[in-house]
This record gives structure tokens, sequence and C-alpha cells, in this order.
């Protein structure tokens, strides 16, 4: 009777494929033993994502921006997955939970919009071209509807009081959120949550606010832009010029009509 020398490369090589061979016998290897050789023998890698998976995954995505942009953050994850056409089980699987999902949208859209932005700067040589640029094109693609609510805060007059400097100078007793370029936008305060849980990245959002904020700074020194515009205000035109409607077409026209009446408020007007 020939016996099989399980000792030798052929035994890892058995074992990585699951069963070891004595002479006409098969011998079953337990999942641990195939987990054991492999690793010896370097065989383990990292699958990618199935192709059904790699679908379900951009399936819900798509859903996620459509849903959270009609119904805001706090809609349900089984309106997501009902829209994405998959069991709240797979929407789960890929997303262990909520807040995982929000920030990875919110994510996605913060760093859209500071590239919108970057690419504004970089090709428009007019300070109020670049603006006007900027913001139709994020009304355009949507993303204001996506942004993290705490880039959207807007300083209460009770806060905007508490920022003036002490001081007898008349030009001084500007609210600190006018000026600077960076600081003329929405703070982001407060600390992160335990366990990255909440919406958007305190990174990316600060970036954000400082790429739009050289777009208003630029626009206000020109003088083209009215002085009391912050970014916090541009951030809220972008938000508020997207209307979620069911016709595609009465959708762009709608926001195409809304943002040419918000750019003639924001513009400065001879004394």
């Amino acid at each position: 009777m020939h016996i099989q020398d399980l000792h030798g490369p052929g035994a890892a090589t058995s074992a990585a494929e699951g069963r070891g061979t004595l002479g006409s016998v098969t011998v079953a290897v337990p999942p641990a033993a195939v987990r054991a050789a492999a690793a010896q023998t370097g065989t383990i890698r990292s699958a990618p994502l199935r192709v059904d998976a790699q679908r379900n995954l951009e399936h819900v995505l798509r859903a996620a921006r459509e849903v959270f942009g009609e119904l805001g953050y706090g809609a349900p994850m089984e309106d997501v997955a009902r829209r994405a056409r998959v069991g709240v089980g797979t929407v789960y699987r890929r997303f262990p939970s909520k807040d995982v999902l929000v920030r990875r949208i919110a994510e996605e859209e913060t760093s859209r919009l500071t590239d919108q932005a970057r690419s504004a700067l970089g090709q428009e040589e007019e300070p109020w071209s670049a603006l006007s640029r900027f913001l139709r094109t994020s009304v355009a693609s949507g993303a204001g509807r996506l942004l993290p609510p705490h880039v959207l805060r807007v300083r209460t007059a009770q806060e905007e009081a508490a920022a003036i400097p002490a001081t007898a100078d008349d030009e001084q007793r500007v609210p600190q959120q006018r000026q600077g370029a960076v600081q003329a936008g929405p703070q982001v305060t407060g600390r992160r949550p335990a366990g990255g849980a909440g919406p958007g990245d305190d990174s990316g959002a600060f970036e954000l606010l400082e790429v739009v904020g050289r777009l208003v700074a630029r626009a206000r020194e020109s003088g083209e832009l009215r002085a009391d515009v912050t970014v916090a205000d541009v951030l809220l035109v972008i938000a508020t010029a997207a209307p979620a409607l069911p016709d595609p077409a009465h959708q762009a026209a709608a926001s195409a009509r809304l943002l040419d009446i918000l750019l003639e408020g924001l513009r400065s007007r001879p004394a």
C-alpha cells in the first residue's frame, strides 16, 4: 500500500486545497488547518469584492445620496435599502451602523465641493466669476444637500455679539467670522464624537472652509461681493438653491432660477 508523504511540500499544498490523501482515502482537513498551512506558504490574499457585492455597494451609495439628499440624514436605513432594491441586511453588511454610512456620504460630498472650489480658483481669474462658477457647479451637482450640518452652522445674533472685540474702535466692532478668509465662515466647533460617529470629517470640513474662504475673500476685496457676506452664507446658498423636485428638468430650471436670484443678492450695490 502506498502512503503519500504528508510531511513534505505536498502537505501544505494539499492542506491549502482542503484535503490530504492517504493512498486512495481522502481525508478532510479542518478549515483552521487550511488557513494555517496557507499562511505558512504565503497563499492568503485579500480577495476583492465579488462583482455582485461591488454592484450592491454602488447601488447602496447611490440610493443613500438620493434618500439623504431628499429627506436629510435623519432618513432610516430601510429607506436606503428600499431605494437600492436590496435587503436592509445587505446595507448593514457594508455599513455596520447608520453613522458609518452617513459619514461616508458626507465626506464624499465635502471632498467634491472642495475640489469644485479649487477648480474655480484655478480656472477663473476674475474673483466674482470664480465665486459664481463655484456656486453654479456646486448647485448643479446637488452636493449642497448632503453637506454635514455643522458645516452649515451660522452664528446667532448672541454669538455674533460675543465675538465682537472689546474696543472703542468702530472698525474693530466686526464679528470675528467676517474678518478674514479662513475665519469668514461657520466655525466647526465641538469635539469629534467618540468612535468617529457623526456626519462629516472635521479635517475635510476645515479644508472646505479654507478654500471657499479664499473665494469669498477675493470677491469681497474686489468690491463685487457684499462686505457682510460670509462663507456660511455661500454654503447656505449651495444647500438651499437645489430643491428636490420629482422632475429632473423642472429641478434644473428651478435651481438655475433660484441661484440667479441669490447671486444678485450677494452682489454689492453702489452707495
